[in-house]
């Protein structure tokens, strides 16, 4: 590690936030940040601007499958809100040379992978979306069962970036946080309905069985190095493992009120 590096990090322990760009250089205490932060912020923002593209596009199309106006309504608003987020997460990206209108139409964000794929943690081309990301839909319940498992992993990975030492994105994220919360607030509510409703408890559990495994592997492997060099950086604070445990116990609890199993 170079000196300048070491100092580097040694003002982000300090608490020392690294503003807005002059021009395309990040400073941190006046001294230009060394060229690995610029990456992996970058690569940070990219992975959630392309996983809230992916995943208002799948969802698109289960809007007009709710079972009723209101769920429609609570479906649209979802879609809406993560296209804006997505807008906001891309405006971060603007200095660094990214421009946002030839950015969204770089690659088809509704495309997905065979469902029986399963692809843990291992990356694949194209774009950066979580790998959750790649899996298709199937039906309404399933898609409200996502976003009740998924809505909860954002939440928690987002509040890592809401403390992020990069103060653009820190604010950004403490706007786009809220909203996030509410969506897997929304999703639990519409699996509620849905075993209330016409939607059998099996098909609602078989759900659950798909996607929990699938959202639990968004937090990345627990000896991932961009991970590491995040928290070296200050871009979040908490390791995979406890982010993933927050999770599971989040997720068991959600379970728990629904009366349906926790998969192991």
């Amino acid at each position: 590690m170079q000196k300048q590096d070491q100092g580097f990090l040694e003002r982000i322990a300090a608490g020392h936030k690294i503003g807005a760009p002059d021009g395309d250089v990040l400073r941190c205490a006046g001294e230009t940040v060394p060229n690995g932060y610029r990456s992996e912020l970058m690569r940070l923002v990219v992975v959630f601007a392309d996983s809230e593209l992916a995943g208002a596009a799948g969802f698109c199309p289960f809007i007009n499958r709710g079972p009723g106006l209101r769920e429609r309504i609570v479906a649209a608003k979802i879609v809406t809100e993560k296209y804006v987020h997505a807008e906001m997460a891309l405006r971060l990206l603007q200095p660094f040379g990214v421009n946002p209108m030839l950015y969204v139409r770089s690659h088809a964000w509704d495309s997905r992978l065979d469902r029986h794929i399963d692809l843990g943690t291992r990356r694949i081309g194209g774009d950066k979306r979580l790998n959750v990301f790649h899996y298709p839909l199937e039906g309404w319940e399933d898609a409200v069962v996502f976003n009740m498992l998924m809505g909860a992993a954002t939440a928690i990975q987002l509040a890592e970036m809401a403390q992020s030492s990069y103060a653009p994105l820190a604010d950004t994220i403490t706007q786009i946080l809220p909203r996030e919360k509410e969506h897997a607030q929304l999703g639990e509510s519409g699996v509620s309905q849905a075993i209330e409703g016409s939607a059998s408890k099996a098909a609602v559990q078989a759900a659950v069985n798909y996607w929990h495994p699938r959202v639990a592997a968004t937090f990345g492997r627990v000896d991932s190095e961009h991970a590491a060099i995040y928290i070296q950086y200050g871009l979040r604070r908490r390791s995979s493992a406890g982010l993933l445990s927050d999770w599971k116990a989040q997720s068991a609890a959600t379970l728990r009120r629904l009366s349906l199993a926790i998969p192991n």
